[in-house]
């Protein structure tokens, strides 16, 4: 008797043992099952948390999409284009700073030079003209230095050295024009380019895809809006850079017949 109550002491021991281990275990993986469904939750979640922030810098900056653009246009086709706006931005930023030293007061430097003709002569004229910048002392300076020569050489003097002065000014003027040319050009070269391998990927897959045209078409025209872009803003410098030259050479056609006057006068009175 006392066996039997001992057995069914250690079968109840081991059963309410079994059973507890049983609901621990049960716990656990309920547990384990629910951070296993968490972590699938988050894992879901994290590439919508990411994509947000991703789609926002995406989205923010032009300086960024200017980047996307220029990668999805071609490297082998846009690079020239950049290449062609920096040389061209070179080229007009010296061209305007050295056409904004030459533009100088000419009505005051007549009146230096004839103040000084009055008062020292050819020399002192001279030294006047050596002492100032810009084409239009350099040209009054040429005509004075053959002033012994008569006044027939001196007027041709002043007018051939006026023609090299004007090549001065426009020096570089070339180089803008044909990066004006190149640049859309270049864009419209990409561009054919670009449709000829969209129109092989459309042969290649025996199907018109009209997401797979639309991709290539807009990626072959991107290179087309960069050129005709340089193109457009190389064209406005170089606009501006004309017109100054034009009207530091009709100041350098005035200032010279004025200079010749002041000679001839000159020349009157001795």
């Amino acid at each position: 008797m006392k066996k039997l109550f001992a057995f069914l002491a250690v079968f109840g021991m081991l059963t309410f043992g079994a059973s507890t281990l049983y609901s621990q275990e049960e716990s656990v993986s309920e547990e384990v099952t629910t951070t296993e469904a968490a972590v699938e939750e988050a894992v879901e979640a994290a590439p919508v948390a990411v994509s947000e922030p991703a789609a926002a810098d995406e989205q923010g900056g032009l300086h960024k999409q200017l980047k996307i653009k220029f990668v999805e246009g071609g490297v082998p086709w846009m690079m020239p284009i950049l290449i062609f706006l920096i040389l061209g931005l070179a080229i007009c930023i010296e061209r305007i700073i050295y056409l904004n030293l030459s533009d100088i007061n000419s009505k005051k430097l007549l009146q230096r030079v004839e103040a000084a003709l009055n008062e020292g002569g050819i020399e002192a004229a001279k030294e006047v003209c050596r002492n100032t910048r810009g084409p239009i002392a350099s040209i009054f300076y040429q005509g004075l230095l053959r002033w012994d020569e008569g006044m027939e050489v001196v007027e041709k003097s002043i007018i051939s050295y006026g023609s090299v002065q004007m090549g001065l000014l426009e020096k570089g003027f070339t180089w803008i024009s044909l990066f004006i040319a190149l640049a859309p050009s270049m864009g419209f070269l990409g561009t054919v380019i670009g449709m000829i391998q969209a129109f092989d990927q459309i042969q290649i897959m025996g199907d018109i895809s009209p997401t797979a045209v639309a991709g290539g078409i807009k990626i072959a025209l991107i290179t087309t809006v960069f050129g005709l872009i340089v193109a457009m803003i190389l064209q406005v410098f170089f606009n501006y850079l004309i017109n100054k030259v034009e009207g530091i050479v009709g100041d350098m056609e005035d200032s010279s017949i004025s200079l010749l006057d002041i000679l001839v006068k000159h020349n009157v009175k001795h």
